[in-house]
């Protein structure tokens, strides 16, 4: 059984950061399992522009931005193996997997991070009526198809769902000639950022229909038609509302689900409402030694966000391999609280003995809120009282805190966000 000091399960750009990140902490035997053919993740296929504003404050498209922490793991002479998958993490941190040159092996590892990103919601799991058709895409599998494999699933385009991905493909498909007929959303919000519904929607005069959903799918061997209709505060269709369009191409953005299927079997707590890890202050998930970070951990709206994240993980897994996290936890774990319309946090715990000097904690509404107020209370306290002209369950939210006025505090027993109106 071969030894190395950090696995990382996942070469996409948070693998490739935490990788990068715990090499600069001294940390030298560390292993990249990649199920693909290549580095990079799903930043390979998004060949639009807009990412690294925060980490490299120039704007570039997918790959370039890949590349760029491929090139410093190549430099950094940080090992990896492609296409190859892994099966298996034991609670002593074994980490089982196979390629086709290796069969199956094992390799024990002093820390892993989990690095697997996400997958999108399938069409069976959001129960739509009608026929089984073929031209029924998720919006991701289209970008690849059109992106990477250069086809065209279809050019008469209806999208169910605002996620990013829909937004960026309803832009894409036009451009390549596409019809996108209308852009059907079941919430009375989008769940894309702000910026893609005015470039890739309003830019282009693509209809955006909030609190509609599709009721009917027509079409036996190729999609040729689909009703949408309105939908009340139940989200159940309102009769005479019904609309249809005539399409050859259904594109599916319905949401993000972390890949946590190797984190369930290993035993890893999960948060219900992330479907990801839950983690403490360092991104320690509850078996020690196993760290998570970027959209395995909960799904993020930025890259940037991510590699931040995935820099984090890997700083502190190296910590853990030269002994720093293998003490015992303390005995003083503050609880990290969402209430109200803030739906959860990131960490769940704090140990502010093992924090560093900032802390950023990472949320997300439930709602849209216009002038509203993000309150942070250490027990009963208020301590922060942060005015947001707008925040809405598609962008990230956080508060910074900061360990020497939680050690000051003292004694703390848990942490509250909540949004609040006032």
């Amino acid at each position: 059984m071969s030894k190395y000091d950090i696995v990382i399960v996942g070469g996409g750009p948070a693998g490739l950061a935490a990788a990068i990140s715990a090499r600069k902490a001294g940390v030298q035997k560390i292993l990249i399992l990649e199920r693909d053919h290549e580095l990079g993740g799903i930043l390979n296929q998004c060949i639009h522009n807009g990412f690294g504003l925060h980490t490299f404050k120039e704007e570039l498209t997918g790959p370039e931005y890949a590349y760029r922490y491929m090139k410093q793991v190549y430099d950094e002479k940080i090992e990896y193996k492609l296409n190859t998958m892994v099966m298996n993490i034991s609670n002593d941190r074994v980490v089982t997997a196979m390629n086709r040159e290796d069969g199956m092996f094992e390799i024990e590892a002093g820390a892993v991070i989990l690095a697997m990103g996400c997958r999108e919601r399938p069409r069976g799991a959001l129960n739509i009526p009608g026929y089984r058709p073929a031209g029924i895409f998720s919006a991701g599998t289209a970008q690849r198809l059109v992106n990477i494999e250069g086809y065209m699933p279809g050019r008469e385009v209806v999208i169910l769902g605002s996620g990013d991905i829909g937004l960026i493909m309803a832009r894409r498909m036009t451009l390549e000639g596409a019809n996108v007929k209308v852009v059907a959303e079941l919430m009375p919000y989008s769940g894309g950022l702000k910026r893609n519904i005015v470039q890739c929607l309003d830019d282009f005069g693509i209809p955006l229909k909030l609190s509609h959903t599709i009721i009917d799918i027509e079409g036996k061997d190729h999609i040729s038609a689909v009703t949408i209709a309105e939908v009340g505060p139940d989200r159940k269709p309102i009769s005479g509302t019904e609309e249809r369009y005539t399409c050859d191409t259904l594109l599916l953005s319905c949401g993000l689900i972390p890949e946590n299927e190797l984190s369930r079997g290993a035993g890893v707590e999960m948060n219900p409402v992330t479907s990801g890890p839950i983690v403490d202050e360092s991104l320690e998930t509850s078996i020690p030694g196993v760290f998570a970070c970027g959209n395995v951990l909960h799904v993020h709206d930025l890259v940037d966000f991510v590699s931040e994240e995935a820099d984090r993980a890997g700083k502190n897994a190296a910590k853990f391999v030269d002994g720093g996290c293998k003490a015992e936890k303390s005995k003083e774990i503050i609880e990290l609280k969402a209430e109200g319309s803030a739906r959860y946090t990131v960490p769940s715990t704090i140990d502010v003995s093992k924090m560093d000097d900032l802390l950023t904690v990472r949320f997300r509404v439930g709602a849209v809120y216009k002038d509203a107020f993000v309150n942070v209370y250490v027990d009963d306290n208020r301590v922060m009282h942060i005015k947001k002209r707008i925040m809405a369950p598609g962008e990230m939210e956080q508060v910074i805190l900061q360990k020497s006025k939680l050690e000051a505090a003292g004694n703390i027993k848990k942490i509250i966000i909540k949004v609040e109106e006032e």
